[in-house]
């Protein structure tokens, strides 16, 4: 042992000398020598503790100071775990410093990523609770799920998560059951719960929240099962502009369709099959910024309803389905309310086949910015 302590101190000693190597040759030779030192209790020998600590510094965010961490038994290091958390929350890494950061007894560096206004650190904490698949989760994430004024992306991944493990999609469930769960994520629960692998709640969730039907009232697979399967590109396209669904209504590729909602002539970069396949199920589940329906209430008792293209101080011009403006005089407008639900219909996958569905979800992802 002595052996290994006087190598790993003069592997430590080039580490600190300006040298040939770059920072990351020389960290990584300090990782190594450190690595022989299992079982060394560092607080024994200053000099050791000093030269470790200056290499976890430089290890900041990667698999190595999660490893020392670990290693010698560090304390008051969950700032840096948590960097890696959220940097590889569904890699070995970062799930293991969240187990650290939860076996220290300190949730306050854990729940202030959970409650900050950083979005994406605050989903990326949440996934990697979900990928440490323990129960202990559940008190993290249950209160996130139940406030309606979080981010609705963090509330989805928190249902994602907490399916992981039986407690927390029984929670899911429960939550369903009494009419706590929120709209918003409904459809989400509904995916996840019905592809766990516990069969009491897999039946439960079937009646409490059974899957999207397609084509002839045939239940749809889990999004999950929809992402694996292969699509038909050119099959894709046709469906695409057919009459039903009707997506070229409502969306221009490549300068063809109808100028509703956004263009779709580059969506392949921007989203993944899976957010894809989202969008079209749940397409009130996250509308684009500039995007929004209104509903308009006349005076002489008439409607409109659709998206604001244009406002001036006396008129607003609304488009609807179909890419019809109608313009009203605002002194003939008694109200005008934003709709919570998108202008794109649910119930879409009625008309398709899972395999119609497979089809074009497989064409929105090849539009790809060029």
């Amino acid at each position: 042992m002595r052996y290994l302590m006087v190598a790993a101190l003069s592997a430590l000693v080039c580490f600190r000398a300006p040298a040939a190597d770059t920072d990351a040759e020389k960290t990584a030779l300090a990782v190594e020598a450190l690595g022989r030192l299992q079982g060394v209790d560092i607080n024994t020998n200053p000099k050791l503790k000093d030269a470790v600590m200056r290499v976890l510094e430089k290890t900041r965010g990667t698999a190595n100071f999660v490893k020392l961490v670990q290693q010698f038994k560090l304390t008051g290091q969950n700032v840096g775990l948590l960097e890696v958390a959220i940097a590889q929350p569904a890699g070995e890494s970062g799930v293991e410093a969240m187990r650290l950061m939860l076996a220290s007894g300190d949730m306050a560096v854990v729940q202030a990523a959970l409650d900050g206004t950083n979005v994406v650190a605050a989903n990326k904490t949440a996934e990697a609770l979900g990928n440490m698949a323990e129960k202990q989760v559940v008190k993290f994430l249950v209160p996130v799920l139940t406030n309606p004024k979080r981010d609705i992306a963090l509330r989805k991944q928190s249902v994602r998560s907490l399916a992981k493990t039986s407690d927390g999609a029984g929670e899911v469930l429960k939550l369903a059951k009494d009419g706590k769960l929120g709209d918003d994520v409904t459809f989400t629960a509904s995916t996840e719960l019905n592809a766990v692998r516990w069969p009491q709640i897999k039946a439960e969730a079937a009646k409490v929240l059974p899957p999207l039907q397609g084509q002839n009232a045939a239940p749809l697979p889990p999004i999950g099962e929809l992402v694996k399967m292969k699509g038909d590109i050119a099959n894709g396209a046709k469906i695409f502009a057919n009459a039903s669904p009707g997506c070229a209504n409502c969306h221009i590729v490549n300068g063809r369709g109808i100028e509703l909602g956004p263009n779709l002539s580059e969506i392949g970069t921007k989203l993944g099959k899976d957010a894809l396949i989202e969008a079209i199920l749940e397409p009130s589940s996250g509308v684009s910024f500039g995007f929004e329906a209104w509903n308009f209430a006349l005076k002489n008792g008439d409607e409109a309803y659709g998206l604001i293209a244009s406002e001036t101080a006396d008129e607003v011009a609304v488009k609807a389905v179909g890419g019809i403006i109608t313009r009203l005089k605002k002194s003939e407008v008694e109200s005008r309310q934003q709709s919570k639900l998108s202008i794109m219909p649910a119930g879409l996958q009625a008309a398709m086949t899972t395999q119609d569905l497979v089809d074009l979800v497989e064409y929105l992802a090849s539009l790809k910015k060029q």
